[in-house]
């Protein structure tokens, strides 16, 4: 913004490189540039100050779509002049010489002749289309309206305007619309969302049943296992025992069979014995007693002989003359 100060009937502009000033005097333009410094009388001077740097304008813009919805359209509209002095003609920028600021509000009336020509591009685009058509092709097919609008109006090229770029940030149905628009899409996607679960659920429920049912294979595996070590350890077993009957039942033959051995030998000698003496007379056998029996007894203390046995022992003397020598 252009600084003015005063000295008397005198007064000094300074302005910035950003700003166009023109100076007027008497109808007719005097001074003409950007960042001029110079002194002028403030009785006689006329003065209007042009911005050059380039301004953005916030877009709104509410429409009806073809199939008579309400859509809403936001962006941003960025613009500079090109023609100061056309501009100062067709726009009051004129300064107040006591302070330097602007009289009108000359930015603003730009402002709403940029956004009347919005306006009408916009909702003239909103209305060859129903919301769904609309709301599928995006920002960019409507960014191209305007750019196209307001680059070709002859309303901003009269006045020294240029709009160099169109920007559409959102292009929305109301929002009860925009809710019963995304029902479907959010149904679809919850159903999927739902389907992914169910999904998971059935793999995580066959998983259980794949470990459940190798555990279960994996105890049944141990069992026949067990039963097959169970069997083998009761064959063994009986195995043992029956290899320990016979072992033994093999020693009680064999010991059976030696004390038959013994027991035939014993009767054999027995009966060898009992051969010798079975042709000796009875006197001669009791000889052979009273022999053993003397030859077993240690002291003899006395002895009886009664006459009885002194007549028998005769007798059988007379009987067999060979006991007396068996006797001896």
């Amino acid at each position: 913004m252009a600084q003015i100060r005063n000295f008397g009937v005198v007064a000094q502009l300074r302005s910035d490189a950003s700003s166009h000033i023109i100076r007027y005097r008497n109808g007719h333009v005097r001074q003409s540039g950007r960042g001029l410094v110079f002194w002028f009388r403030p009785e006689t001077a006329s003065i209007a100050e042009v911005p050059m740097e380039d301004r953005e304008t916030t877009l709104f813009v509410k429409g009806r779509s073809q199939d008579f919805q309400q859509v809403a359209v936001q962006g941003m509209l960025t613009w500079h002049v090109v023609d100061p002095e056309l501009l100062a003609q067709r726009v009051d920028f004129s300064l107040a010489l006591a302070n330097g600021r602007p009289k009108g509000e000359p930015i603003e009336r730009i402002e709403t002749r940029l956004a009347g020509l919005v306006n009408q591009a916009a909702l003239q685009y909103l209305a060859e289309a129903p919301v769904r058509t609309l709301l599928d092709a995006g920002i960019e097919p409507l960014r191209l309206r305007l750019e196209a609008a307001l680059t070709d109006a002859a309303s901003l090229t009269d006045i020294g305007i240029a709009v160099v770029a169109a920007r559409v940030t959102s292009l929305a149905p109301s929002a009860e619309l925009e809710r019963a628009l995304q029902t479907p899409t959010f149904e679809a996607l919850q159903q999927k969302a739902d389907e992914a679960t169910f999904e998971r659920r059935a793999l995580a429920v066959d998983k259980e049943r794949a470990i459940a049912e190798n555990e279960l294979a994996n105890k049944t595996e141990l069992a026949r296992r067990e039963k097959t070590l169970i069997t083998e350890e009761a064959e063994n077993a009986r195995n043992r025992a029956s290899g320990l009957a016979e072992a033994r039942q093999v020693e009680a033959e064999a010991e059976a069979a030696r004390i038959r051995t013994v027991e035939a030998a014993r009767a054999e000698a027995e009966q060898a014995h009992i051969a010798v003496y079975r042709d000796v007379s009875p006197a001669v056998l009791m000889s052979l007693a009273a022999r053993d029996l003397a030859g077993k007894l240690k002291t003899i203390e006395h002895i009886n002989v009664t006459p009885d046995l002194l007549a028998s022992l005769v007798g059988e003397f007379r009987k067999d003359p060979t006991a007396v020598t068996a006797g001896r």
